[in-house]
């Protein structure tokens, strides 16, 4: 009888040391106090400038499309806004194609864009429209914001700006007071669950000044009083081709795969005035979490949905049940896995994943070692 209990007790002390590994660590840090309880992301990426001299907008909100496109947000779930089409502008020397460097090597329109709103139908209404669900009956989905209160949304917007407002078109301003109401108004209406606002214009802080909503996180390129620069121009093109505070976000970005741990605080304590230019801003005061927890990738990120929920999990037609978590799959996301693209084999979190399938094993062989040798001695 003495045999048993020590295999027993040796199999459950060994499968204790085995959850004490990395993908312990993660799974505490996934479910931990700090962590985030959205289950799906949403960008609405904006530029609000139109004519050839502002090509450079249009190539930050292409820039942002791509990054977050790359991390794992689907079409369905980003609103792209540009307010004019430099890629097939008649000065455009290199026709259907948009760059935000020199060197040109990577067009950032290619061939896979979805432009949800173009031209004269970027306007403040419909930027406000689109934030509080109000849009027209008939309005197609692609047009629409479909959050809920479980939703982190990740709002962009670049252009020209000025103390309190931000133009679109060159005719029309959306003022920070706008800005604040709509936000308020999702709130309400439990239309997100955490908002994360940045904005490249001159004097952008001034734009999140007015916010008074809970769950917001919001950055800016540039103080009030301030301008925001452009950084590179192309001499073949002929204008500018990207302003430095998204240019300089982008290539921190860069350096991040679908499963990296970088936080709010590893890109904010980046900002830099000599590469900027200006003094970019930062306000969390209404944001719950410390910055330092806030992983980018809530809001950057596409969102494996699973949610756990207390349940009982059925062993087979013998009826017996266990108690365990269920993890059960958002239809939403299914719709839409096939049209992410994979991660490549080299974003493979090297910890996560491979020390799961083998904590994993060390649980189930031990359990299954146990039982034999149980069923050896008592003859069961």
């Amino acid at each position: 009888m003495r045999l048993p209990k020590a295999l027993i007790a040796l199999s459950l002390a060994l499968a204790s040391a085995a959850y004490d590994g990395p993908a312990a660590s993660a799974a505490e840090d996934f479910f931990g106090p700090h962590a985030s309880n959205h289950t799906n992301n949403w960008a609405v990426l904006v530029c609000s400038s139109r004519y050839w001299f502002n090509y450079r907008h249009m190539a930050n909100a292409l820039g942002m499309y791509r990054t977050v496109k790359r991390l794992g947000i689907p079409d369905s779930n980003i609103i792209l806004m540009l307010a004019d089409d430099a890629a097939c502008n008649a000065r455009n020397p290199y026709p259907g194609a948009v760059y935000a460097n020199a060197g040109r090597g990577l067009d950032l329109y290619g061939d896979n864009i979805e432009v949800d709103y173009r031209g004269y139908e970027v306007t403040v209404e419909a930027f406000i429209r689109l934030l509080t669900g109000r849009v027209p009956p008939g309005t197609p989905r692609s047009k629409r914001l479909l959050t809920d209160d479980r939703s982190n949304v990740f709002v962009y917007l670049t252009g020209h700006g000025g103390n309190d407002f931000l133009k679109f078109q060159d005719n029309e301003e959306i003022s920070a007071f706008d800005l604040a109401d709509a936000v308020e108004t999702m709130w309400q209406k439990k239309r997100y669950n955490e908002l994360f606002l940045m904005v490249d214009s001159c004097q952008a802080t001034s734009l999140y000044s007015k916010f008074y909503s809970p769950n917001i996180l919001a950055t800016a390129s540039s103080q009030v009083g301030e301008n925001s620069y452009s950084y590179e121009r192309d001499a073949d093109i002929g204008v500018f081709v990207i302003d430095s505070y998204t240019h300089f976000v982008l290539e921190f970005l860069e350096q991040m795969n679908k499963t990296s741990h970088a936080t709010m605080q590893d890109l904010f304590s980046k900002y830099n005035f000599k590469q900027i230019k200006s003094n970019a801003g930062v306000r969390s005061d209404l944001f719950p979490r410390p910055l330092d927890a806030t992983r980018l990738t809530d809001f950057f990120g596409g969102v494996a949905q699973a949610e756990v929920v207390d349940a009982a999990l059925g062993l087979g037609d013998g009826g017996s049940t266990l108690s365990a978590p269920n993890v059960a799959q958002d239809t939403a996301w299914n719709e839409h896995h096939e049209e992410q693209e994979p991660a490549a084999e080299d974003e493979a979190d090297p910890e996560l994943r491979p020390e799961g399938f083998r904590m994993g094993s060390v649980v189930v062989g031990l359990a299954a070692l146990a039982g034999l040798l149980g069923s050896a001695v008592w003859g069961v």
